[in-house]
């Protein structure tokens, strides 16, 4: 499997970035697929994550509101609409693949490259 993420990029406070997740090879409807962060000097935080199956979502406290995951499953594709961001957004956000759903990094044993996303105040 592999994971290619994609739609970083500068952004001021409010606005809007989608990113795009494709997944190459086998997916099953009960794998998870999530979408985490990182900002420098930070560990790696869960933002939301999604069943292939059932389209069932999860999502962290911090982004409830204003992010959304979805999927197409003909495309074998992940989206995170990201909506009024704000400067504590910044990070590069990376797309990973786990068995069953977990907000812990370390549950999830594919993951895409991170693409940056940088929210100017």
């Amino acid at each position: 499997v592999q994971l290619q993420a994609s739609g970083g990029g500068l952004v001021q406070a409010g606005g809007s970035l989608r990113l795009s997740c494709a997944a190459s090879g086998r997916t099953f409807s009960s794998h998870i697929m999530g979408w985490f962060r990182q900002a420098p000097g930070k560990e790696r935080e869960f933002v939301a994550a999604i069943r292939w199956g059932t389209g069932r979502t999860y999502y962290a406290d911090s982004v409830k509101g204003r992010f959304a995951i979805s999927r197409d499953n003909a495309k074998n594709t992940v989206y995170l609409q990201m909506n009024s961001l704000k400067p504590e957004d910044t990070a590069v956000y990376y797309c990973a693949r786990a068995l069953s759903y977990s907000d812990n990094p370390s549950s999830y044993n594919y993951w895409g490259q991170g693409t940056l996303v940088t929210v100017s105040s």
